[in-house]
């Protein structure tokens, strides 16, 4: 087996899990819709999908939320309930930390979007300490789209096996196998932990 030379992470799920179901809930108490009302017109929405691709913008997407959900809450109160959806996975973040230390680098490759990203950054200093960012809503695209996995091979100037991409979604993985990607299906840390030694990272 190839040792990688880059190791690629997924941020939701890997790095920090999140909730938004959380979320829901806080916004239904100044809607008249139930949680479940709020996740399907936000967060399961053509809204959150063309936020997320860069396709609708911060301002716009705040608006659009708020009126569609009938929110009667101000901008910064609308916007501070969207964000705090976040839990860091510390174990993944101290791995991330020791295989840069090891001098391999690291990237963060997600669907997300301007606000949670803006948030995160101010929030978790961790998210500073890659050497770069493929981020969907930078780049019109959402992970499975190949258009994304083209953007992480040339901002890593890697290809194939030399990548190693961390996901805890088996569409996104697959996509990166089909690109000759080392993968990883993240499930809980401690297996990521044992199929990063298996690459040779760790040793």
């Amino acid at each position: 087996m190839t040792i990688p030379q880059v190791v690629v992470f997924d941020l939701g799920k890997v790095l920090l899990d999140f909730d938004y179901a959380k979320a829901a809930r806080r916004l239904a108490a100044h809607t008249a819709l139930s949680p479940e009302g709020i996740r399907e017109a936000i967060d399961q929405s053509h809204l959150h999908i063309g936020f997320e691709t860069g396709h609708v913008t911060r301002d716009a997407f705040i608006k659009e939320a708020m009126d569609v959900t009938g929110f009667m809450g101000g901008v910064d109160e609308f916007t501070q309930i969207f964000c705090e959806i976040f839990e860091p996975i510390q174990p993944m973040i101290e791995l991330q930390s020791s295989i840069q230390k090891r001098g391999i680098p690291t990237f963060i490759f997600s669907n997300t979007n301007t606000l949670q990203l803006e948030y995160i950054r101010r929030t978790y200093p961790f998210f500073g300490g890659f050497n770069g960012y493929i981020l969907s809503y930078e780049h019109g695209a959402m992970k499975p789209q190949a258009k994304l996995y083209e953007v992480v091979e040339r901002e890593t100037r890697r290809s194939g096996g030399q990548i190693l991409y961390i996901d805890d979604s088996a569409e996104n993985i697959a996509a990166g196998a089909t690109r000759g990607w080392q993968v990883i299906l993240q499930e809980t840390p401690e297996k990521t932990r044992v199929a990063l030694e298996q690459t040779g990272l760790l040793n």
